[in-house]
């Protein structure tokens, strides 16, 4: 019997026919080719489902799994259980993997060991129609190249592009898979990884063509709404940089907007506790929030002993915060983040 591939990729897919010739083909012209692709058919209604029996005749690397309509997560953990490489990637039927990606990616993986976490830069595509956005949020991911950069902005947003991912089976092991907790499952699972030790990576190339349209799953789904996001933030915020032995220190949210605002709400949702508000503002410095005060910088940057989160949304808000904190002799990571 032959020797399983060092690699396993997880390919999740549901009626995906409009893209997953190019996706499917994109992975056999990879020049590192001793891999396998484990494709699980969640149920597809549409030519999904033969596309990938097609690819599995003509390629012996392609194994097809099929189950009824179940969600991602299912689907993932489908694909998991049947992956028998010992480093596993993941894959989206719609995006386009360029053809060294797992070349580069599985030398990075073992140069890094059990704990490395590697993702990739990405270029969406097509770039017609794109929002100024997305070219934000794509120009922010692929700045975040260490793993000091993508832990400090780790509660900001998910710092690696989930498709992109590759790491060792025993560590996704280790943290007990995919998980469906209602907020997303590739930020809930870097969260737990972050936890572990894990050690993040993301080369200076380009790697993966992330496919931009609107009816992706992550436009649509409930579990991909603003409010889920800020549901898993709050929840690892506080099993993390506020955990102790006793309840969880007061939280100076920094930002009376909207954002502070609805940081704020989840907060306290889930057992928090809020200091004050800071804000630039002079008609909101005085007023109270939700039992707290809005109050100046200048009341705040020689007080410590209390946890600050950053909350603005606006542009280069983030990085003026940062320095006033840091300025003032705060920690970032033991005494305060950016949740914004």
């Amino acid at each position: 019997m032959a020797a399983p591939p060092p690699l396993s990729v997880l390919l999740p897919v549901r009626n995906a026919e409009a893209y997953l010739p190019e996706a499917l083909a994109s992975l056999e012209q990879q020049t590192f080719g001793d891999f396998e692709v484990v494709a699980v058919d969640d149920g597809s209604s549409d030519a999904s489902g033969a596309m990938l029996q097609e690819a599995a005749l003509r390629d012996r690397r392609f194994r097809v799994f099929s189950q009824a309509p179940s969600g991602i997560v299912p689907a993932l953990e489908r694909a998991r259980s049947q992956a028998r490489g010992k480093y596993l990637a993941r894959m989206d039927a719609d995006d386009v993997a360029l053809p060294d990606r797992f070349l580069l990616q599985m030398e990075v993986a073992r140069q890094g060991g059990v704990a490395a976490v590697v993702g990739a830069r990405v270029r969406y595509f097509p770039r017609e129609g794109l929002g100024e956005g997305s070219l934000r949020y794509e120009a922010w991911i692929n700045d975040l190249t260490t793993h000091e950069a993508m832990v400090r902005d780790l509660f900001v947003e998910c710092p690696l592009p989930h498709p992109t991912l590759l790491l060792r089976a025993e560590l996704l092991d280790l943290v007990g898979g995919y998980r469906a907790k209602g907020w997303p499952e590739d930020y809930d699972l870097v969260f737990r990884l972050w936890e572990a030790g894990a050690r993040f990576a993301k080369g200076d190339q380009v790697l993966l063509l992330w496919r931009e349209r609107p009816d992706r799953l992550s436009r649509r789904a409930p579990a991909y709404t603003p409010q889920a996001f800020l549901r898993c933030k709050v929840h690892f915020l506080l099993r993390t940089r506020l955990a102790g032995s006793g309840p969880p220190p007061p939280v100076l949210v920094w930002g009376a907007g909207p954002v502070g605002k609805a940081f704020a709400r989840e907060l306290l949702a889930q057992g928090g506790r809020i200091a004050a508000f800071v804000d630039l503002d002079p008609r909101k410095i005085g007023q109270t929030i939700h039992g707290a005060p809005v109050v100046a910088p200048a009341r705040i940057l020689d007080r410590r002993g209390v946890f600050c989160v950053a909350a603005v949304g606006q542009a280069g808000a983030r990085e003026e915060i940062r320095k006033a904190l840091a300025d003032a002799g705060w920690r970032e990571g033991e005494e305060f983040v950016a949740v914004a």
